[in-house]
């Protein structure tokens, strides 16, 4: 069985080189879909064998249904450029699909990773998505900011891990809160929601159930530094709605 591995990029020359090499044991082809990149990313991309394909970004959804479309192996893994493949995830996988699988798709396992430390607290412990799949079994729903994937037939779980660091130092956390928090209200406001007086509670909410109900403390420093980032974050995105809906009614 053939294996294509799918990534999105744009100005990724930090991340690309250690996800590349974090799949390398798979044996698989790479296939890159590249936005308008203006650092290294191409040249990276290029250097190691991958075939690389320009292709404006609309949203995530059809972004990665796009590479998806360019991949040409039986099964797929999508991955993203600040996600790396553990060794025994790579393992794993060559094990299953030598296997000849019952299910069209499998869960894997998240580590994420912030300042340092794999957070087990906090509603990230279990964090869990779709990422191995067949191709002619599944293709990406969703929008602008969340993406999922969609199959057709039964899924399985694989035990290893995909290892996630969304955010090298806080710099970079607050650069794409900014985009996030944009097109979460964007998103939103499509939708139809309204920003309401109540929505100011909600950052207080957020940091009690991210620290204290689900734990986050017991993760240390990291663990409550992540807590208050994503209350502001929270907070922030309705911030954005509420700039949304005056600029509306002018």
């Amino acid at each position: 069985m053939r294996l294509s591995v799918i990534i999105i990029t744009r100005d990724e020359e930090a991340d690309l080189p250690e996800c590349l090499d974090s799949v390398r044991p798979l044996g698989a082809e790479i296939v890159v879909l590249d936005d308008a990149s203006t650092d290294k990313t191409l040249e990276i991309a290029r250097g190691r064998g991958c075939s690389v394909t320009a292709h404006p970004f609309k949203d995530y959804a059809s972004q990665k249904q796009a590479a998806l479309e360019r991949a040409s192996g039986e099964w797929v893994l999508s991955i993203d450029a600040d996600e790396r493949v553990t060794p025994g995830l790579a393992k794993e996988v060559l094990e299953v699909l030598a296997s000849e699988p019952e299910p069209r798709a499998f869960e894997v396992p998240f580590e994420v990773v912030f300042m340092g430390r794999t957070l087990r607290f906090g509603g990230l412990g279990g964090e869990h998505h779709v990422r191995l799949f067949r191709r002619d079994s599944a293709r990406f729903v969703g929008g602008l900011v969340h993406e999922g994937v969609e199959v057709r037939g039964p899924v399985g779980w694989l035990r290893s891990s995909i290892r996630h660091i969304p955010y090298r130092d806080l710099d970079e956390y607050l650069a794409k809160m900014s985009v996030y928090t944009s097109n979460a209200a964007r998103k939103r406001r499509a939708q139809g929601r309204r920003f309401h007086a109540w929505h100011h509670l909600l950052p207080f909410w957020e940091f009690l159930q991210r620290a204290v109900l689900r734990g986050g403390l017991l993760d240390g420093t990291p663990g409550i530094v992540y807590a208050g980032l994503s209350s502001f974050h929270t907070w922030l995105k309705y911030l954005k709605l509420r700039e949304l809906d005056r600029g509306s009614d002018g």
